[in-house]
């Protein structure tokens, strides 16, 4: 890997004062480093636009938090550029390599010591009158959503074409093992180990107390219909893309094309990670 990609998390100070040490530290090891123009104004060096740079290199490395890095995975796309995630934020499942981890995580990288991971992504599709009007790429989760005000929503479902039920519900959420352990989590859905290949549909407050998340093999579709006619109702992508959706839209949602390839600590524990996060086993 001799071409290096940096993208940072806008207006994190702490990434800023990280990426002036690294920054020359790669340099001095002979790799050329790409850095997102947002940050490279601030570092007073030539930048490049963040959609651009996955094209031009073999490694991304996001100084951020998982927001960051999900963002950055939805740029990647099928370029299959690996990333790898420095923890600069909070809770960071995905972002699993810290700060004072990093330049030996570099060393590992650079001698094809450290495992790959590959995350499975999900692609929606947004149907108006028969015809595509939308496509997203996800990594954590696809989530049809009603607002602040809006009534409990109807949403008839269909996996692989055959009707499931009607939910009515104050929404759906469609996750990605990666993405298990996100908003999924908090509404009562499984942690899916993150090199699963299976995705997991789970329902958001729903009226009928009996209806419970359900995990689907990576090759079925899923198929939502919002047959209520409140208008205030969302998609939203990975919590940081949304849609309006209008009654009699259909959202489809499936295994995308590619993955996404991450790369994690050589040592890493990752039902360590879910203690130290989740704080199991404490009172």
């Amino acid at each position: 890997m001799k071409r290096i990609g940096v993208i940072l998390k806008i207006g994190k100070a702490e990434a800023i004062e990280l990426a002036k040490e690294l920054l020359p530290w790669l340099r001095g090891k002979g790799l050329e480093v790409f850095v997102d123009e947002e940050s490279a104004d601030i570092l007073n060096m030539k930048g490049y636009r963040r959609p651009d740079i996955p094209g031009l290199v073999d490694l991304i490395i996001v100084l951020g938090g998982d927001g960051t890095l999900l963002s950055v995975a939805r740029l990647v796309g099928d370029k299959g550029v690996p990333i790898l995630g420095v923890n600069l934020g909070g809770l960071g499942f995905i972002t699993e390599v810290t700060a004072s981890e990093l330049y030996e995580a570099i060393d590992k990288v650079i001698e094809d010591g450290c495992i790959q991971e590959k995350r499975l992504m999900l692609s929606a599709f947004i149907h108006r009158h028969g015809e595509k009007i939308a496509e997203y790429n996800v990594l954590n989760d696809v989530v049809i959503n009603k607002g602040a005000l809006a009534r409990i929503i109807d949403l008839d479902t269909y996996i692989n074409k055959q009707y499931v039920t009607t939910f009515k519900a104050d929404g759906l959420i469609v996750s990605t093992p990666t993405g298990s352990t996100a908003y999924s989590l908090s509404a009562g859905g499984p942690i899916l180990y993150p090199t699963l290949n299976c995705f997991v549909l789970t329902p958001i407050c729903p009226h009928t107390l009996t209806n419970r998340p359900i995990v689907l093999p990576e090759d079925f579709s899923i198929e939502v219909r919002l047959k209520s006619p409140n208008e205030d109702v969302f998609l939203t992508l990975d919590g940081q893309v949304g849609f309006s959706l209008r009654q009699g839209d259909v959202v489809e949602v499936k295994k995308a094309e590619f993955a996404t390839s991450l790369l994690m600590p050589c040592e890493r524990d990752y039902f360590n990670i879910l203690r130290t996060k989740l704080k199991w086993g404490e009172r």
